[in-house]
């Protein structure tokens, strides 16, 4: 059987250079190509990190956004392409929205068996009535997936719900991604269940589905049942690997929309973020449907790293 080869856009990024190690370790039957956009030549860091994954056995296509013809040139070199732009964070959207010049130029070139935009977060299908200013990361999500469904592009949409680095690793605190050692927030009664999954999984299980027919044209929830916890449940963790209790402060929701107010932009889109996961609900509040599938489910042979051995990395 012939290699897939698989194109990552936004490789030196957060989730991206996750994706390609994840696809580099699969090179018995995956050739790994990483953009390179022209742009990124001003930026050390990444142009390193760039070249480091060639020493791993990655081939580089220089292309640019701002280059139509580069694109489809690119694109005509694979047969899937994973896109982990960043969408900036919370209040300050990236560039979600360059997607579209993507998707345009996967609908010319004709080739491509697999397109999995840049998601991975929580399911923007079911975040229409999000709070301002969040909720424009969920809505320019949203205008990709029309985008590519009108264009007939196959596609696997990733949600993988709380990125343990900035959710699981704080206890789910603000402003700050180390976990406390004194006392802690709780959101609400802490007892709504959401979901943490370790960064790297989400790499492996997005790599799984390449072409995998179970999920083309659906969503993959990652939804480990294990990692499924409330906020209690993650503080236990840490209190037991601590050898301590921490002193527990609850914040009701009144209290944390009222504090919005005198937040900045970034800080009332977290905030709201918040809200959405710890009082509402909304990672866990539904069933899979028939446009979805279970990632620990479709593939049980992955062993997904459970919080209490995560949060071991902190002590």
């Amino acid at each position: 059987m012939a290699k897939k080869k698989v194109l990552v856009v936004g490789g030196t990024g957060y989730i991206g250079k996750r994706i390609v190690r994840a696809s580099l370790a699969q090179a018995d039957h995956i050739t790994t190509y990483v953009l390179q956009r022209r742009e990124m030549g001003s930026d050390i860091d990444k142009v390193q990190l760039l070249f480091s994954f060639k020493k791993q056995g990655a081939r580089l296509i220089e292309a640019s956004f701002s280059d139509h013809n580069s694109l489809v040139d690119a694109v005509k070199q694979v047969d899937v392409v994973i896109c982990t732009m960043s969408g900036g964070h919370p209040g300050h959207p990236g560039s979600l929205l360059l997607q579209l010049k993507l998707v345009e130029a996967i609908k010319e070139a004709g080739n491509i068996k697999r397109f999995i935009p840049s998601e991975f977060g929580t399911d923007p299908s079911r975040m229409g009535h999000a709070l301002e200013p969040g909720r424009v990361i969920f809505d320019d999500k949203m205008v990709v997936r029309r985008a590519i469904e009108d264009a007939k592009i196959p596609f696997t949409y990733v949600t993988a719900n709380c990125f343990a680095g900035y959710f699981a690793a704080n206890l789910s605190q603000m402003e700050t991604f180390l976990p406390p050692k004194e006392k802690v927030t709780i959101h609400g009664d802490g007892n709504v269940k959401v979901v943490y999954v370790d960064e790297d999984d989400i790499a492996l299980y997005t790599i799984k589905t390449i072409d995998d027919p179970r999920t083309l044209n659906k969503t993959l929830h990652i939804r480990p049942p294990e990692n499924i916890l409330s906020q209690r449940e993650l503080v236990e963790k840490w209190e037991k690997l601590l050898g301590k209790e921490l002193e527990k402060i609850s914040i009701s929701q009144e209290d944390l929309l009222t504090s919005m107010k005198g937040l900045d932009r970034f800080g009332q889109a977290v905030a709201g973020h918040l809200y959405h996961f710890f009082y509402e609900g909304c990672l866990t509040n539904f069933q899979i449907g028939e446009e979805g599938e279970e990632a620990s489910e479709l593939y049980p042979d992955v062993k997904y790293i459970r919080m209490d051995e995560y949060l071991k990395l902190y002590l």
